[in-house]
C-alpha cells in the first residue's frame, strides 16, 4: 500500500507516520507539508511545499497512491470564522479535489473531532466548519472516505503536540490517562491507536463513514 500523509509534523500525524513506518504492508509514504518531519526511513519520501492551497506544481508526484491520511488542522481558538474556514474547509477541499482526480481508487481518511456538526447549522463555529468539510469530502469521488472524530488523544512514544496550550494540558492530564481510559473509555484513544485504525480502515474499510473515539478504538483492536 502506498500512502500520502498530510500533517505529519502535528501530534496526530506523528503517530500516524510512526505506524505507517512500522507496518510491513505499507510500501511507501509521501508526506507533504510546510516543514519536514524529523524521521528518516527508506519508505519515507518528504515534499516541503509552502503553499498547500496550490499543489499544481507537484501534481506529478501525487498519483498512484492507495490512501491519504489527512491530519492537517489548527485550533480554532481566537480565530474568526472566515480565517478558520480558509485553513480548514478551503485548504482541505482544494487538496482533496486534486487527490481524487489523480487517484480515483484512493481511500481518504480525514481527522475531524468529537462534536463536529454535520448539520452545519449549530452555534459552535469550528463544529460547523468541520461538518461542512466532512460533508464535502463524503461527496467526492474517492473509492471511500472516512471521517475520524476522536475526543481526547493521548500522545505516546515520545510524541508531543506543537500547540503550546495543548502541551500544558497534556502535562497536567496526561499522567492520569489510565484513569480517563477506565472512567471514560468511549472518549479516549491514543496516537498509536489512531494510526493503526487508519491503516486498518484503509486496508479493509469500516462499517460506517464517521468514526468516533470508541469506533476508532474498536477498529484499532480488530486489526491487531
Amino acid at each position: 500500500m502506498k500512502v500520502i500523509l498530510l500533517g505529519a509534523t502535528g501530534m496526530v500525524g506523528q503517530g500516524v507516520l510512526r505506524e505507517c513506518l512500522l507496518d510491513p504492508e505499507v510500501e511507501s509514504i509521501l508526506t507533504v507539508g510546510r516543514n519536514a518531519s524529523a524521521q528518516r526511513h527508506e519508505k519515507l519520501h518528504e515534499v516541503v511545499h509552502q503553499n498547500l492551497s496550490d499543489l499544481s506544481a507537484m501534481e506529478g508526484k501525487l498519483s498512484g497512491y492507495d490512501a491519504c491520511f489527512f491530519c492537517l488542522g489548527v485550533s480554532a481558538a481566537g480565530m474568526e470564522e472566515e480565517a478558520y474556514r480558509r485553513v480548514t474547509y478551503d485548504l482541505t477541499i482544494s487538496m482533496a479535489r486534486i487527490l481524487s482526480r489523480l487517484n480515483p481508487a484512493m481511500t481518504f481518511i480525514y481527522v475531524s473531532g468529537m462534536g463536529t456538526d454535520s448539520s452545519e447549522r449549530g452555534r459552535t463555529m469550528w463544529a460547523r466548519v468541520k461538518g461542512k468539510t466532512e460533508n464535502a469530502l463524503l461527496q467526492m469521488p474517492f473509492k471511500a472516505a472516512y471521517m475520524f472524530r476522536p475526543a481526547y488523544i493521548q500522545p505516546q512514544h515520545g510524541i508531543r503536540t506543537k500547540t503550546k496550550w495543548y502541551g500544558v494540558l497534556y502535562a497536567i492530564v496526561g499522567p492520569l490517562y489510565p484513569v480517563w481510559k477506565l472512567l471514560f473509555p468511549k472518549y479516549v484513544t491514543t496516537t498509536e491507536c489512531v494510526g493503526r485504525a487508519m491503516l486498518n480502515v484503509a486496508k479493509r474499510g469500516a462499517p460506517k463513514s464517521v468514526l468516533e473515539s470508541q469506533d476508532i478504538n474498536s477498529v484499532c483492536r480488530d486489526g491487531s
